[in-house]
C-alpha cells in the first residue's frame, strides 16, 4: 500500500490531490489546492506554496510526490515563475524523503482519458469517474493533480514492501 501526492504546479493555485492504494487499484484520500494570494510578492507566494505543501505532506504522510514534467509555455516569464515553483515543491518531496515521479503532460491525459490531446473537461470528469466521485473534484488544479497521481499508479510497476 502506498499513498501519493499528486500535484499541479501554479504560483496563483497550485493543486494537490492523495490517493492511497497500489498499482491499477487506488482510491481517493483528500484534496485541494493552495492559493497564496495574487496580492503578495512572488517570494512570498512561493513561501505560501512551501508552507502549504509542508502541510499536506505532515498531514497525509505520502511515499511519493508525482507532478508533471516541466512543459514549453509561450510566455516565457510564465514559465520562469512555474519553474521556480516546481522547484519549492521538488526541494519539499526531496527533503521529506518522498520518491519523485515525474510525467509528460501527454502521458497523464493518456492514461487517464486514454487520448494523449484530451481537453481539461475530458480530464475532469474521467478523475471524477476513476476516483467513484459525486463531483468533479473543485478547485480544477485539484482535478489535474489526481490525474497526476492516478497516472503514477498506472506507470509505478509491482510496489516493494
Amino acid at each position: 500500500m502506498m499513498r501519493v501526492l499528486g500535484i499541479d504546479p501554479g504560483s496563483e493555485s497550485l493543486g494537490w490531490g492523495v490517493l492511497e492504494g497500489g498499482p491499477l487499484r487506488y482510491r481517493g484520500i483528500a484534496y485541494g489546492a493552495v492559493k497564496p494570494g495574487r496580492g503578495l510578492t512572488f517570494s512570498r507566494r512561493l513561501l505560501k506554496i512551501h508552507e502549504g505543501i509542508l502541510q499536506v505532506i505532515d498531514k497525509y504522510s505520502p511515499d511519493v510526490l508525482s507532478m508533471e514534467e516541466a512543459f514549453f509555455a509561450r510566455n516565457a516569464k510564465v514559465a520562469l515563475k512555474l519553474g521556480q515553483v516546481r522547484g519549492v515543491v521538488l526541494l519539499l518531496g526531496e527533503t521529506s524523503g518522498l520518491q519523485i515521479a515525474e510525467y509528460s503532460p501527454r502521458l497523464i491525459k493518456q492514461t487517464v482519458v486514454g487520448y494523449g490531446n484530451a481537453e481539461k473537461i475530458q480530464v475532469q470528469e474521467m478523475v471524477k469517474v476513476l476516483l467513484k466521485l459525486d463531483a468533479v473534484p473543485q478547485p480544477d488544479d485539484a482535478s489535474d493533480a489526481l490525474a497526476a497521481a492516478i497516472c503514477h499508479f498506472h506507470h509505478c510497476g509491482p510496489i516493494k514492501s
